[in-house]
């Protein structure tokens, strides 16, 4: 099982607060105590260049590293990773990876790119096939049972201690084909507790294919391409997908369902992967 901290003082994840609470309309007397999650800017360097600073919750940041490097095709395996320094900084947390020299080189030439001309206002003409890039089809495997990947997400629900605490954070968790859950990973953004989790699977040599994804938000693009950089055929989602979500999922795939509730769902891709 993955050990996570057992008690708010053992949290690098949150902090103490005192609130005023309201209840049925009226303001209960006195200060209260409560957590809030912590949202701390992590600086990305790869081999001393800056790459990208995301506002995220402060632990498990070397999954977090080596996830988003995987997801972003910055490195092809956790291999190309040879060490992870996680600096404190007076105004956030600066993570220092060192990837292989032909990882730093291809990053090299993708920055060279992103930097070109500028189609609107919101990017460059370069960077829309980086955002839409294609994903590796994940390999058929074994069918999964609706009745594992339900019984996961409600497994992973129980395993959410931040959310618990401070009711401000989303998890992403791995369970495998019986539903059981392995791994979970959580944080104020989505894509950062995904890519946590990616990046836990990575570093934990787990064969992650057999198994599924759970989230507890909606299944965007991105979930989708995260899903498939981890080489997991079934994603499934508290809340719905978007379009450009069910398309990426129905070329790479991946079975993805949405609305899990109870005991009900929605499937929206590769039914063949999902068996009762």
């Amino acid at each position: 099982m993955d050990p996570r901290p057992s008690s708010p003082s053992d949290r690098l994840d949150s902090v103490a607060a005192q609130v005023t609470r309201v209840r049925a309309g009226a303001i209960v007397a006195g200060a209260q105590a409560d957590h809030l999650a912590e949202e701390t800017p992590v600086a990305l360097e790869f081999n001393g260049i800056s790459h990208a600073t995301m506002l995220a919750t402060p632990a498990d940041l070397e999954d977090f590293a080596v996830g988003f490097s995987l997801s972003e095709g910055i490195i092809d395996s956790v291999a190309d990773v040879r060490g992870i320094d996680v600096l404190p900084q007076c105004d956030g947390i600066v993570v220092q990876v060192e990837i292989s020299s032909a990882c730093e080189a291809r990053l090299k030439s993708r920055r060279r790119a992103m930097a070109g001309r500028t189609g609107c206002g919101l990017c460059g003409v370069e960077t829309l096939p980086e955002v839409l890039r294609p994903v590796d089809p994940v390999p058929a495997g074994a069918p999964l049972a609706i009745g594992a990947v339900l019984r996961a997400m409600g497994a992973m629900r129980a395993r959410q201690a931040l959310h618990d605490l401070t009711g401000a954070t989303h998890a992403a968790g791995w369970a495998d084909a019986d539903g059981t859950v392995a791994l979970v990973r959580e944080d104020v953004g989505r894509h950062n507790a995904l890519d946590k989790l990616v990046g836990a699977l990575a570093r934990q040599t787990m064969q992650a294919g057999g198994g599924m994804v759970l989230v507890s938000s909606r299944a965007s693009f991105e979930m989708v391409q995260k899903t498939a950089s981890a080489g997991v055929g079934v994603l499934a989602a508290v809340s719905a997908p978007t379009a450009l979500a069910v398309r990426l999922a129905d070329s790479a795939g991946i079975a993805l369902l949405g609305f899990l509730r109870g005991a009900d769902a929605t499937l929206y891709s590769h039914p063949e992967r999902i068996t009762s």
